[in-house]
């Protein structure tokens, strides 16, 4: 057992190793220059993106892109008390749960005008609003499969990735033009950007505050895809007529689980003032190479491979959020 764990470090460590080096510059480059840490990460990334095609350093940026990173959003539950959703409010919450419930609602509506039924509109709809990839897979695994399946899942979770990319460099410049305090820009961040990674990697770059109210907003988002999903499952399995027997991942993410126990915890005051403090830079430091290595992971070119009407529905569905969620803004705050 003990050789089996060590050879799997082995496997693991050049990519890591890359992550964290690139976490490190970062870093360095926002003491230094007072650019943003994950905005640096992340570009930085990118532009190594040949090193996550092939060769010794992919399977450890694949557990960085996905294991680190969901081990750094837990660990913000112990930076984060329930007191905060007290502070959000009911309307915020609202807000929130309506923009998830009404984008997949606009996508299954404007598909056909891009030539698409109602599964890649599902399918796209429920990446954007609610977690991107992740979102992308479960639903995946629920809907009907046939030999085009493959295609829409692999275009949704590069389409979800790019944008949300693209997002998380726009998005924070946007509620700096609309003079957002911390708190409205990390709502505005954490309900409008595909992705948990980028929904932190935004909202760190403006501050703490920011970032912290972006994730705690991003995982009411995330928490949602239980429900949507096992309620998108009973429908169509009755419209079809027949089960799908496909493999399901799990509908509500082990990091999620982790984050709640952790906040709850800490709202109770139940861990040591030490293992707090503690917590916000471990937290920051997986979170960075997590963000490294989901640069690593980003292709421009992938996307030039899939049709334009696609794009355009991905597009469409980001673009209504993202102004859904201004609007309500507007009303609320």
């Amino acid at each position: 057992m003990l050789r089996q764990r060590l050879d799997a470090m082995k496997l693991l460590f050049p990519g890591l190793v890359v992550a964290a080096l690139i976490a490190l510059a970062g870093q360095f480059i926002a003491e230094h220059y007072g650019a943003p840490a994950m905005l640096m990460a992340l570009l930085f990334g990118i532009s190594l993106n040949f090193l996550s095609l092939e060769g010794r350093c992919v399977p450890g940026i694949n557990f960085a892109a996905r294991t680190v990173l969901r081990f750094g959003v837990a660990m913000l539950g112990m930076r984060i008390s329930f007191d905060m959703a007290v502070a959000l409010g009911a309307e915020v919450i609202g807000l929130v749960i309506a923009a998830v419930v009404l984008t997949i609602l606009f996508g299954l509506g404007i598909a056909r005008f891009f030539g698409h039924k109602h599964r890649f509109a599902f399918l796209s709809a429920g990446a954007v609003a609610i977690c991107g990839a992740s979102a992308a897979m479960a639903i995946s695994a629920v809907l009907v499969r046939d030999e085009r399946s493959e295609e829409r899942l692999v275009f949704t979770v590069v389409g979800v990735t790019l944008l949300s990319t693209i997002a998380m460099i726009v998005y924070p410049i946007i509620a700096s033009a609309l003079a957002f305090d911390d708190r409205t820009a990390g709502i505005y961040l954490g309900a409008t950007i595909h992705d948990v990674a980028q929904v932190v990697g935004a909202g760190f770059s403006i501050s703490d505050e920011a970032g912290e109210t972006a994730t705690f907003v991003k995982l009411i988002r995330v928490a949602m895809l239980a429900p949507i999903v096992l309620i998108a499952s009973i429908i169509l399995r009755r419209s079809v007529g027949r089960e799908d027997n496909a493999k399901r991942p799990p509908l509500l993410p082990f990091f999620v689980v982790g984050f709640i126990v952790l906040a709850g915890a800490n709202s109770l005051h139940l861990f040591p003032q030490w293992s707090v403090d503690a917590a916000a830079p471990l937290s920051r430091w997986t979170l960075l190479t997590a963000i490294g290595a989901v640069g690593l992971k980003t292709s421009i070119r992938d996307v030039l491979n899939v049709g334009l009407p696609a794009i355009g529905l991905l597009v469409s569905e980001t673009v209504f959020i993202a102004v859904l969620v201004l609007i309500g803004l507007h009303f609320i705050q």
